[in-house]
């Protein structure tokens, strides 16, 4: 079974950093991992940027899938975002970078 990472980078609505962070912890990970091929999620906040520009992007979402079909498991994300079985909160500004990768290969440890 192939192996991806989706890679999610939010900001959240000026003055509701605390409702974005509540809610994307503790309510939209586990909305995502109960998609099937969605296995964990895990969240990240900017420590510091290694370009001069600085990122517009201060949270990160990574997520494993394991899905022969990402397209199907992409679609099936979509198709539950903005419902009852995935409410988007309004404390997430609209502008958001998300793209999936595939794995290429095992990782390298020290």
């Amino acid at each position: 079974m192939a192996r991806y990472k989706l890679i999610v980078m939010t900001k959240p609505v000026e003055g509701r950093e605390r409702d974005f962070n509540d809610w994307y912890q503790n309510v939209h990970l586990h909305d995502v991992v109960a998609v099937k091929a969605f296995k964990s999620a895990q969240r990240f906040r900017l420590n510091q940027s290694m370009v001069d520009e600085p990122s517009p992007w201060p949270y990160l979402a990574i997520y494993d899938v394991e899905t022969d079909d990402i397209d199907g498991a992409i679609a099936e994300l979509k198709k539950r975002a903005g419902t009852a079985r995935m409410v988007i909160s309004d404390a997430m500004a609209p502008q958001v970078f998300a793209s999936a990768y595939e794995e290429l290969g095992p990782a390298v440890k020290s």
